[in-house]
């Protein structure tokens, strides 16, 4: 890299960080016949991890039950480490926030629904997101309540 003041933004890795699956009340819940609930959360988390490389992971966390009883619940932690440099401070955020989130969604996306699919369960297909939208709308959450956080989370 050559020693200038141009910004700096490329992909080093995408990697699945983190995958869970529970099935607590297997088998006999799956003979049941009714529909379940699904529960979609997701989460955005970005954190400083050397000097200009920064981890960005968007997690989802999926839950089906009929009735209060827990079909499956799938938890997928998908990350990416960014070389950003030479980025104005006050546009860091919105990059970690949005155009990271964007990058490492697609991956996340696919995991899911795999992991579902190989538990033996139809596809869980995650909506599209709007991760700007979402980064403002956690913006002004947080000057609302006065909150100056490099972290970035949204249910």
């Amino acid at each position: 890299m050559a020693d200038n003041n141009e910004p700096v933004f490329q992909i080093q890795r995408v990697y699945m960080k983190e995958a869970s699956l529970e099935q607590p009340n297997s088998p006999a819940i799956l003979l049941e016949q009714e529909q379940p609930t699904v529960d979609i959360q997701l989460g955005v988390e970005a954190q400083q991890a050397a000097d200009g490389m920064f981890e960005v992971a968007v997690t989802a966390t999926v839950t089906t039950k009929l009735k209060d009883r827990t079909v499956f619940l799938v938890e997928v932690k998908q990350a990416g480490i960014f070389e950003i440099r030479n980025i104005p401070a006050d546009q860091m955020q919105a990059v970690m926030g949005i155009a990271c989130p964007q990058i490492v969604y697609p991956y996340l996306r696919g995991n899911v629904s795999d992991l579902v699919t190989r538990a033996g369960f139809p596809p869980v297909h995650l909506a599209e997101i709007n991760f700007q939208a979402m980064y403002e709308q956690q913006q002004q959450t947080q000057q609302a309540s006065g909150q100056t956080s490099g972290i970035i989370t949204s249910a």
